[in-house]
Parts: structure tokens; C-alpha cells; sequence
């Protein structure tokens, strides 16, 4: 398991992403699986930059774990901010206009729909979102 700490800043996106990449890609991740999950990673991680700990700047730690049988990924984020389970909020109705539609709420349901595995814990003080992707 490879572990990367950063601050929780969107200016640290290309370094996250740098680090999920890296993992994926000595692990020969197919190109079209490691699109997803960085996608995921993305909105998961700016997520967390733009609300966890505003108004003051947090960090994150970031754990990626690569298994071979079956081939997988589970990127977990790891925060202190404010609790917050994404998986609560209810998935937007998609079949509505984007004008009719409740505005928030895409990123995690699109996270939900690529990846085979999300799961959120509240624990010891910390939001913990785990991401897993077979391949």
C-alpha cells in the first residue's frame, strides 16, 4: 500500500492524481479503468479541497492498495473536516433537464456509477471514502 499525505488545496490535484497514476500504472492498469479512477479520485478530492475544512486548509491522506487476483484498486481518502457521508445524499433523477434538476450531486453519483465499490466510514474523528475498481 503506497500512502501520500497532501494539503487539501485543487492546486494539488495534478500531485494527487501524479500518485493514484503512478500506482496504477506499474500495476498495467488498461488505460480506459485508469481514466475512471482518476475521475473519481478528481471529484472525490476536490470535494473534500473546496468543503471539509473551509474556512481553514486541512490535509488528506490518500492510501492506494493494488491486489493482483482479482486485479483491483482501492484509493481511500482520509480526512479530519467537517463529517460528511456522500453516499447519503440521494442520486439526482438524470432523466430531468439539467435546468429542472437540483443543482449538486453529479460528481459523487457518476463516482458511484464507474467505480464497483464505494464505501464511507466515519471513524475516530476522520472521514474515511474508500474507492475500489476491478479491472
Amino acid at each position: 500500500m503506497k500512502e501520500l499525505v497532501i494539503e487539501a488545496l485543487t492546486d494539488n490535484l495534478t500531485e494527487l492524481l501524479a500518485f493514484v497514476d503512478e500506482q496504477l500504472e506499474a500495476a498495467d492498469c488498461p488505460v480506459k479503468t485508469q481514466m475512471q479512477i482518476d475521475i473519481a479520485a478528481e471529484e472525490i478530492f476536490v470535494n473534500i479541497a473546496n468543503y471539509a475544512y473551509k474556512p481553514s486548509i486541512g490535509t488528506v491522506k490518500v492510501l492506494v492498495e493494488v491486489t493482483e487476483d482479482p486485479s483491483a484498486a482501492e484509493i481511500t481518502f482520509i480526512d479530519s473536516g467537517i463529517p460528511y457521508d456522500p453516499l447519503e445524499k440521494a442520486d439526482p433523477d438524470v432523466t430531468l433537464s439539467a435546468d429542472e434538476r437540483q443543482i449538486g450531486g453529479l460528481g459523487i453519483f457518476m463516482v458511484k456509477k464507474t467505480m464497483d465499490d464505494v464505501k464511507y466510514e466515519y471513524l475516530d474523528g476522520h472521514n474515511v471514502l474508500m474507492l475500489k475498481k476491478v479491472w
